[in-house]
Parts: C-alpha cells; sequence; structure tokens
C-alpha cells in the first residue's frame, strides 16, 4: 500500500464497503460520543468521518490529536446506519473504523479558526494565509481561480489563438501608474521595470506576423489599493489580433467573457446582448464609465427648468459656464425619511447637501410636489421636471449642479444606493456593456493645456485628419468592458503609423525627440510594414471575484498584500543587506521619520 493514502477524504463510497483503506488529511474536528471518537479527516478532495473506539490500538494515539493536525490513518470501510447518513457529504453514506494511525504533522495552537467562516481581523488571515486558504470557502475560492483560467486558456485556444511569453524584465515605459524599478547589477546606476501590462510586447508580436496572441500575463502597478485592485500585481487575460476592427474585437472576445460567466457564474443570468455605451452618454446617464446596469435608474439633465428660477444656488450656478443641473429620478424613493437620508449621504461626501423633490397625495387627493426645491421654484416647474423624468406619486428626484466632472462622482454613487435601496438593481445577474468612443484629450482648467485623458496609442477616429481639428472633439477607438459596475475588460484599436503617433503626441506637448526615447522600439518597428491592429485585456482576478460572489480581490487572491502593500506572512518589503546595495552601486537616502 502506499505510505501515504490509498484513496483521498472525497473518494470513499458505498461501493468501498469492507475494504481496508489509507487516508491521509488534516483533522477537521474531534468529536467525543461517550468514549468513541469522531474523527472528521480532511484533504484537498473532500471530508470523510472516521471513528476510532477503545479497542482499536490506535485509541491511545486518536485522544492525543487536535484540530489541524496531520495524519495518516489505515482502516475498514463501514456502512453507516440510516440515521447517521450525512446525505450534505459526497462521502456520508460510509465512515471508516481506525486500525492504525500516524501522526504526519502536529499542530500549536492556531491563531485563527479554520472550521467554519467566522469572521477574523485581515492582519491575522494574511499573516497566516496557509492556514485562511484551508478555510472552506476561500479553498474553494482559488480553485474556482484556477478552473475559470483553465477555461478562458482553452477557449482561445479554440478561437484560433496562439499562447506566448512577453518578458517580465523590461523597460520603464509610463502605462498610467507607477513602475516597480528593479535596478540592473551589470549596468549601474540603470533600472529595469516590472511590465505594467505587455502592451508594446504584444504589438510588436502583431508586426512580427503572429496573427492571433494572448497569454495569461501577470502585470505589477505600484498603485494604491482598493477593494477591487491589488496594490502590486495582477493577472489579465492578454490578447491582441490584426487586421480587425473595433466589432471585430468585440465579436471575439464576447462569447469567450460570456461563456465562462454562464458556466461558473452558479446559474446567473448572463445578458448576451451587450450594448455599446459611448463615454460622454455613461457620464451623463450614471456618472461612471463602468456603470452598474442591473440598475435601471438613468440620469437626466433638467438645467431648463432652473434656470432663472427661485432657486437661487441653482439659478445662480447656471450662470457660469460648463454647469448643469441633473436629476437622479429614484421611483418609490418619495418619503421625507428616504430624502433626508440621501440628502446625509451627500454632505458626508463633502457636498453642502443634495436638493430634492418628492410627490404625494394632498388632502384633497391631488398630486402635490413637496420638499424644500418645489417650494422654490413653483408648481410649474416641478411639474416638467416630474413629465420629464416619468414620475409619479410615491416617487422621489434628486439634484446635483456644478460642472459636470466634479459632481459625478458623488452622483455615480448617489444612483448606486438609491437603485440598491429601493430594490431596483437586481443583484442575481450579470449585466455586461462596452463603454466606447472615449476622448484622447483634455484641457487642464487651470493652465489650459491639451493632455492625454485616456490611452495615447488609441488610434484617433478619423486617422490624422481628425487631429487638424479641435483636439478635445477627437475620439480614440479605444473600448472598456464593464459587469455590474466593475471594469472587467479594456482595450483599443492601436495607432500603428508612426505619423499619426507623432501627431497625437505633439498636441499634448511632447516632441518626436520625447516619443523616440519613451517608445523608440516601438516606433521604429511601426516603420516596417506594421498591420492594422488591437485588442484588450480582462482583468482575471476581477472576473472571479464576480463569479465568487466576492466584494473584496484579496478574497481571490491566494497571497495577497494588505492596504500597505505589505506581505506580512513573508515580511516584505523589507531592507537590503549592506552587501546587497554595493553589489548594486546603491546608497539609501531615507526621509526623516
Amino acid at each position: 500500500m502506499h505510505p501515504y493514502r490509498s484513496h483521498t477524504c472525497g473518494d470513499t463510497r458505498l461501493s468501498h464497503e469492507g475494504q481496508t483503506i489509507r487516508l491521509s488529511g488534516w483533522v477537521h474536528r474531534v468529536r467525543d460520543h461517550g468514549g468513541v471518537l469522531f474523527i472528521d479527516l480532511r484533504d484537498h478532495y473532500g471530508i470523510t468521518q472516521c471513528v476510532v473506539d477503545p479497542d482499536s490500538a490506535a485509541f491511545g494515539l486518536a485522544e492525543t490529536v487536535r484540530s489541524e493536525w496531520c495524519i495518516r490513518i489505515d482502516g475498514n470501510v463501514k456502512k453507516r446506519t440510516a440515521e447517521t447518513v450525512n446525505p450534505d457529504l459526497p462521502t456520508g453514506e460510509i465512515e471508516i473504523f481506525i486500525r492504525d494511525m500516524e501522526v504526519l504533522g502536529a499542530a500549536k495552537e492556531l491563531p485563527l479558526p479554520v472550521f467554519g467562516d467566522l469572521d477574523y481581523p485581515e492582519e491575522v488571515r494574511l499573516k497566516y494565509r496557509y492556514l485562511d486558504l484551508r478555510r472552506e470557502k476561500l479553498h474553494n475560492n482559488m480553485i474556482l481561480r484556477s478552473e475559470v483560467i483553465k477555461d478562458l486558456r482553452n477557449r482561445m485556444w479554440e478561437i484560433g489563438f496562439n499562447e506566448f511569453q512577453t518578458p517580465i524584465i523590461t523597460a520603464s515605459s509610463p502605462e498610467g501608474a507607477r513602475d516597480f524599478l528593479v535596478p540592473s547589477r551589470l549596468h549601474p546606476g540603470k533600472f529595469y521595470a516590472l511590465p505594467q501590462a505587455p502592451q508594446q510586447f504584444k504589438q510588436l508580436l502583431m508586426v512580427s506576423g503572429f496573427d492571433k496572441y494572448f497569454q495569461i500575463a501577470p502585470c505589477f502597478r505600484d498603485e494604491d489599493p482598493r477593494a477591487d485592485r491589488s496594490p502590486t500585481d495582477f493577472y489579465q487575460l492578454d490578447m491582441e489580433m490584426s487586421f480587425v476592427t473595433q466589432q471585430d474585437v468585440f465579436d471575439t472576445i464576447e462569447p469567450v467573457l460570456a461563456g465562462c460567466f454562464e458556466k461558473f457564474g452558479g446559474g446567473r443570468p448572463v445578458n448576451r446582448n451587450w450594448p455599446q455605451i459611448a463615454y460622454k452618454d455613461a457620464a451623463l446617464w450614471y456618472g461612471s464609465d463602468k456603470p452598474d446596469l442591473r440598475n435601471p435608474i438613468k440620469m437626466q439633465v433638467v438645467s431648463e427648468h432652473f434656470a432663472g428660477s427661485g432657486f437661487a444656488i441653482f439659478a445662480n450656478l447656471l450662470q457660469q459656464p460648463g454647469t448643469e443641473i441633473r436629476a437622479i429620478p429614484a421611483p418609490n424613493g418619495g418619503s421625507r425619511k428616504f430624502c433626508d437620508r440621501m440628502n446625509k449621504f451627500a454632505q458626508g461626501e463633502g457636498l453642502p447637501g443634495m436638493g430634492y423633490i418628492f410627490w404625494r397625495t394632498a388632502d384633497d387627493g391631488s398630486m402635490e410636489a413637496a420638499g424644500p426645491l418645489a417650494k422654490n421654484i413653483g408648481t410649474e416647474r416641478t411639474e416638467a421636471i416630474r413629465l420629464q423624468l416619468g414620475l409619479d406619486v410615491g416617487d422621489a428626484a434628486f439634484f446635483l449642479g456644478g460642472k459636470p466632472k466634479q459632481f459625478e462622482p458623488v452622483a455615480a454613487k448617489a444612483r448606486n444606493i438609491i437603485g440598491e435601496e429601493l430594490g431596483h438593481t437586481d443583484k442575481e445577474r450579470f449585466e455586461f456593456a462596452w463603454i466606447v468612443d472615449f476622448p484622447i484629450y483634455e484641457k487642464d482648467e487651470e493652465t489650459g493645456a491639451i493632455d492625454f485623458e485616456h490611452n495615447p496609442f488609441s488610434m484617433p477616429q478619423g486617422g490624422l485628419e481628425a487631429l487638424e481639428g479641435d483636439p478635445l472633439q477627437v475620439k480614440g477607438y479605444q473600448y472598456d468592458l464593464t459587469c455590474n459596475g466593475n471594469e472587467l475588460v479594456s482595450g483599443a484599436i492601436r495607432n500603428h503609423k508612426p505619423e499619426i503617433m507623432y501627431k497625437a503626441f505633439e498636441i499634448a506637448g511632447y516632441p518626436a525627440e520625447e516619443v523616440d526615447k519613451r517608445f523608440g522600439g516601438m516606433v521604429t518597428a511601426f516603420q516596417y510594414g506594421a498591420p492594422p491592429h488591437g485588442g484588450c485585456a480582462a482583468g482575471i482576478d476581477r472576473i472571479v471575484m464576480l463569479l465568487a460572489n466576492e466584494a473584496n480581490i484579496r478574497e481571490v487572491m491566494l497571497f495577497p498584500m494588505n492596504q500597505k502593500a505589505e506581505d506580512l506572512m513573508m515580511g516584505a518589503p523589507n531592507e537590503p543587506t549592506a552587501a546587497q546595495l554595493r553589489e548594486l552601486h546603491l546608497r539609501l537616502n531615507l526621509p526623516e521619520s
């Protein structure tokens, strides 16, 4: 017999009755039933109930084992009595009567519980992550992650993509976040960088003639942590294609992701008709370029109803250029209590408040508009607002004003809260949407300078001719895919023509010499017959987070950092030794504490 196991703890069935088998695993829990010990033995594959009584030679040792000890047992498979069958376990019809036992690894007192899903401080969980990963929910999340990656990889191979690995150590290249720099020992004073994404390499693969590329790529960015973002590294399904349009990219990746979500989404419906929403419309309707379309509420511009009105705050505001008033409809939100709660939310976001109107039944049975705003602007204007928003008795509307980019983040949060608290957001489905037509440039309001607002490597819609006009009107063939309020995919049709790239950077204040210095390898390659190409990258961690129904990305990563970008388990980052610094010709210049 094998020295550790003949079966796994998820294998044994009634068909094994009467056999002598060997199992190894962790003691999930021990129960003492009047001198008879029941040991639930757990491994990666499942749990098997084992029994030992005083007649067994192993009883003395069994009395000493505790939770999470790693043990081996030999025993006979016996059928459970009808009243003791556990229908929740695949092995629930049998139990193992222990004849022999060996302790493979004793365990000290545990710093956190493994049995059950009790909430526990994250710092402890991350320090003892190897124990945390034994917990059923987290363990299942990691298996889900592995299966999702396998599924995505298989789907990409099936549609004709080849998998290639691009370099991990490369040159620093601005991708919108901070690089992790790596000092060179052989070239003192020079640094490599960990890639923020395989962006330039995958484009160079297209120039090299590889028509369809993908990889499950590690990416490294020195970022501030958030619930949906790791502060150091993440993985993405990276892909690129030659001789394609934007729609070709959509048609390629949509069935890959939809199929994955249908397979692993636990039966939650997946919309197959993915709308394409212009960036400006997403900002107007949802206040965000990653809207949660499970919430049907759309904001509307209602400036005309406040211009010259008795509500001086909004009326005066509208006299300033670039301002507007938007309304967030709130069906079924027509109570003063709910309106006051939303007003308090706005104050918590740093605003003076959030205006509101709600409609109720008056004493004479008619409909009336209530709230401070209604009294200030009068019946005619409030009725016009109600008709525009399609509201009725029992409904409300909330109002924000100013320059849209300043109030849109708060408006987006308010819309989400209204949708959830009033029951309009359907939590049990996946809603995808493409956000398209991103502007390439933006103007600094203080200096008036033009700079890139989004991906500088996107092909401008209209090509070189589009760059001859107003840069603020130039849109790129850039796109994001959102799902349930999360950005899952980002991509673009690439700017593969050197003359267009030089012009695009020139508008943003970057001379040709600067472009050559930063992106010389790619620009040079484009001078040797570059094909039109485009692609995208899908965040693996966020995909699994949604499928696992988790709110925090650390719940689907094996060994994540904490909020301070520290690895509490391995003690990273740590201080280099003096010898290491000398070898790299480095000297520390630390800030004063």
